[in-house]
C-alpha cells in the first residue's frame, strides 16, 4: 500500500494546487456572468469549445508519447523531451503562420467578421499553451509537483489580476473620467475581448516561467525516435479529439442547432455554459487525478501487484467521485449565486453534468489497459464511438430539448466509454474491479440525491439541513466500509 498512498499524496500536491488554482478561476464566473449579459458571454464560450480542438490538434499526443519514450537513464539530456519539444514548437510556428493567412474568411464564417482579433489572440494563446503542456510534461514525469503548480497558480493569479483590471478596474476609471489616461490602455468597446486579453496574458506570463525547460532544445532532433513516438501518439490525438468532441462540441453545436434566432441562441449558449461551470469541483478532482495517475501507472505496470492496486485505485476514485457529486447537488441553492440570475434557468443541467463527469473519470482510471498494452489504436475506436454518439445524440436531441438534450447527451456518452473501455480492458488487461462497491456507492449517491426534495417537502426543513445529514450519512458509511480497512492498510505500510 506504500504505492497507494505516493499516488494519494502526488494526487494531492496536484490536486490541492489545481483545485486552489482553479478555484481562483472559478471566481472569475461570477464576474464574467455578473458583467456580462448571456448572450455576450456565449461568445467567450464558442471560442473556448473550439479551443478545446485545437488544443489535442497543436499537441498531437506528443505529451503521452513523451512519458512513453522519455529516457529514464539519461534525464539530463533525454531525446525524447527534445525531440517532442522541437516539433510541437514547429508544427504551432505553421498554426500561427495559418491564422495569420486566414483570419479574415475565419471570422466571416463564425459570424465575427468585425472582430478578426479574437482569433489572433487565442491563437497566440493556444500555441503557447500546447508548447506549455510538453514542459509541463516534463516537470511530471521529474516528480517536480512544487514548480509545477506554482507556474499554473501564478497564471491563473495573472488572469485573475488582468481579468480584475480590464472588467472592473478600468470602466470604473472611464466612467469618471472618459477624456483621462485610461483610454491609453482601455477601450470600453472591446468589451467581452478583453477575457482574451487577460488570458494571454497570463499565458506569456506562464511561457516566460517555462524558458528553463524550454533548453532541452538544445538535445537536438531524432528523427528514428520521431516516427516510433509518431505512430504511438497518433492514435492519442484521435483519442483525445474525440474526447474534446464529448466535451465541448455541445456548446459549438448550440449556436446552429437552436430552434430560435441567433440572439437567443447566444443567450442559451452563455447559460448552458455557466451552468456547465458549476460542475468543476468533479472537473478539478479528475484533473488533479490524471495529472499525478498517468505517470504513477506507467512506472507501476511492472510490480506484481499492478492489477490490484489499479482496482484499489478506481474504487476509492469513485467513493470520492459520489461525494463531489452529492457535495454540489445537494447545496445547489448555494452554489447558483456563482452565477448572475439570468444564468441559473439552466441550473437542471448540473446533476446530469456530474454524472456525466463521474463517468468520465471511471473511463480515465478503466482506459489504462490499451496505454499499458501498446493498443491505443483499439482506445481510439473507443473514444470515436464515443464521439459520433454525442454528434448524433446532440443533432438529434438540441432541437428537441434545448441545451438539457446536450447535457444528457454527454452522460450517455461518458457512460457508454466507461462500459466498452472495461469490457475490451477485461479481454485485453484483466483487472478485478469491485463492480459491487462501486455500483452500489454510485446508487447510494444517486438515492441520497433523489431523497432530498421529497425529504425537504414532507419535514419542512431547509435544504442545506437535510444537504449536510444526507452527506453525512454518505461519508460515514464509505468512512465505515472502506475507510477504516484503507487506514489499516497505510498504518502497516508505513510500519
Amino acid at each position: 500500500m506504500g504505492v497507494l498512498k505516493k499516488l494519494v499524496s502526488q494526487t494531492a500536491i496536484y490536486g490541492t494546487s489545481s483545485i486552489v488554482a482553479r478555484f481562483l478561476n472559478y471566481l472569475l464566473v461570477p464576474l464574467y456572468t455578473y458583467s456580462f449579459a448571456a448572450a455576450e458571454y456565449g461568445v467567450v464560450a464558442e471560442f473556448y469549445a473550439y479551443a478545446g480542438f485545437f488544443a489535442v490538434l497543436l499537441l498531437l499526443g506528443f505529451e503521452t508519447g513523451y512519458f512513453r519514450f522519455r529516457d529514464k537513464t539519461s534525464p539530463q539530456r533525454d531525446r525524447t523531451y527534445s525531440t517532442a519539444l522541437i516539433f510541437v514548437l514547429g508544427a504551432n510556428l505553421a498554426f500561427l503562420t495559418l491564422i495569420l493567412l486566414l483570419s479574415g474568411p475565419l471570422s466571416s464564417a463564425l459570424h465575427y467578421a468585425d472582430h478578426p482579433e479574437y482569433l489572433w489572440w487565442l491563437a497566440l494563446i493556444l500555441a503557447m499553451d500546447a508548447v506549455a503542456a510538453i514542459a509541463f510534461a516534463r516537470l511530471r514525469a521529474e516528480e517536480r509537483a512544487l514548480r509545477f503548480v506554482t507556474i499554473k497558480i501564478a497564471e491563473i493569479l495573472m488572469t485573475i489580476g488582468f481579468s480584475l483590471f480590464f472588467i472592473v478596474w478600468c470602466p470604473m476609471l472611464y466612467a469618471a473620467d472618459p477624456n483621462g489616461w485610461i483610454t491609453l490602455i482601455y477601450n470600453p468597446e472591446i468589451g467581452i475581448g478583453y477575457i482574451f486579453i487577460a488570458n494571454l496574458i497570463a499565458s506569456i506570463f506562464k511561457f516566460v516561467l517555462l524558458l528553463p525547460q524550454l533548453r532541452g532544445l538544445a538535445w537536438g532532433f531524432d528523427s528514428a525516435l520521431f516516427a516510433r513516438m509518431w505512430r504511438y501518439s497518433l492514435p492519442m490525438v484521435v483519442i483525445g479529439f474525440a474526447g474534446v468532441i464529448n466535451e465541448m462540441l455541445d456548446r459549438a453545436l448550440l449556436k446552429y442547432l437552436l430552434p430560435h434566432d441567433l440572439q437567443t441562441n447566444m443567450t442559451m449558449l452563455g447559460i448552458y455554459s455557466a451552468c456547465y461551470k458549476l460542475a468543476i469541483l468533479m472537473t478539478l478532482f479528475i484533473q488533479a487525478f490524471r495529472y499525478a495517475a498517468e505517470p504513477f501507472f506507467f512506472a507501476y505496470a511492472d510490480k506484481s501487484d499492478a492489477r490490484q492496486i489499479y482496482a484499489d485505485v478506481l474504487k476509492y476514485f469513485v467513493i470520492f467521485c459520489v461525494g463531489i457529486f452529492l457535495l454540489v447537488t445537494l447545496f445547489i441553492d448555494l452554489f447558483q449565486y456563482f452565477i448572475a440570475a439570468e444564468y441559473r434557468a439552466g441550473l437542471a443541467v448540473v446533476p446530469i453534468l456530474l454524472l456525466a463527469n463521474l463517468c468520465l473519470g471511471i473511463y480515465v482510471n478503466l482506459s489504462i489497459w490499451y496505454k499499458l498494452t501498446d493498443r491505443t489504436l483499439m482506445g481510439a475506436y473507443v473514444a470515436i464511438a464515443g464521439a459520433l454518439l454525442t454528434i448524433g445524440l446532440n443533432i438529434w436531441w438540441i432541437p428537441l430539448f434545448g441545451y438539457m438534450g446536450s447535457a444528457w447527451a454527454t452522460l450517455a456518452c461518458y457512460g457508454s466509454m466507461a462500459l466498452a473501455s472495461y469490457l475490451l480492458g477485461q479481454r485485453y488487461y484483466p483487472v478485478n474491479y469491485d463492480l459491487k462497491r462501486i455500483l452500489g456507492y454510485t446508487s447510494v449517491g444517486g438515492l441520497l440525491y433523489l431523497l432530498q426534495a421529497p425529504l425537504v417537502q414532507a419535514t419542512g426543513w431547509q435544504p442545506w439541513l437535510l444537504g449536510i445529514l444526507l452527506l453525512g450519512s454518505y461519508l460515514l458509511l464509505a468512512l465505515w466500509v472502506d475507510g477504516r480497512p484503507l487506514l489499516r492498510q497505510l498504518r502497516r505500510g508505513n510500519g
